[in-house]
């Protein structure tokens, strides 16, 4: 079988929240990892015509988990919480991001993530977020989908950063 946790036999007959878990840790992993063995300078390198920079996909990861797992989950404010007030903002780089300052930072979220939902259930409804009451269940598949997608974008840039 892959290397992937989520292709473990294990898995296959979990429980469908043990079953998100392991596929969202999956993703957050990867899109963590995207940065392994690159410069700073790679890290920053923009290669599009958004904001978008590998550094910035991490640093924006952090602030999904925040958006999602405890504004979404306790109502708590982006001002209270200390994030950008748009996604946008979020890719923005400071002078003083760096791999390792932004990939501990987005470790640090993904398990405050962890903490916030530990006592949910799936049919849990989340209160906190723009669109008004969702259950865990939507929340966790919305981030699933939003990682996938920013991951995909990290193998892309990783892979034309390498190259060049």
């Amino acid at each position: 079988m892959s290397g992937q946790p989520s292709m473990v036999a294990g898995v296959f007959h979990a429980g469908l929240r043990e079953q998100f878990e392991v596929f969202l840790d999956e993703h957050r992993a990867a899109l963590n990892g995207c940065l392994d063995g690159l410069t700073e300078e790679q890290a920053r390198r923009s290669l599009v015509a958004s904001k978008t920079t590998l550094l910035g996909l991490v640093k924006h990861g952090a602030f999904v988990e925040r958006v999602w797992f405890d504004e979404a989950v306790t109502g708590r404010s982006r001002d209270e919480i200390g994030i950008p007030g748009t996604p946008d903002e979020s890719f923005v780089l400071g002078e003083g991001d760096t791999i390792a300052s932004v990939r501990r930072d987005h470790l640090e979220a993904c398990e405050a993530s962890r903490r916030a939902t530990a006592g949910l259930t799936l049919d849990d409804v989340v209160r906190g977020n723009r669109r008004g009451p969702l259950p865990l269940r939507w929340v966790y598949l919305h981030v699933l989908r939003e990682l996938a997608q920013h991951c995909g974008h990290a193998d892309i840039l990783r892979e034309q950063i390498l190259a060049s």
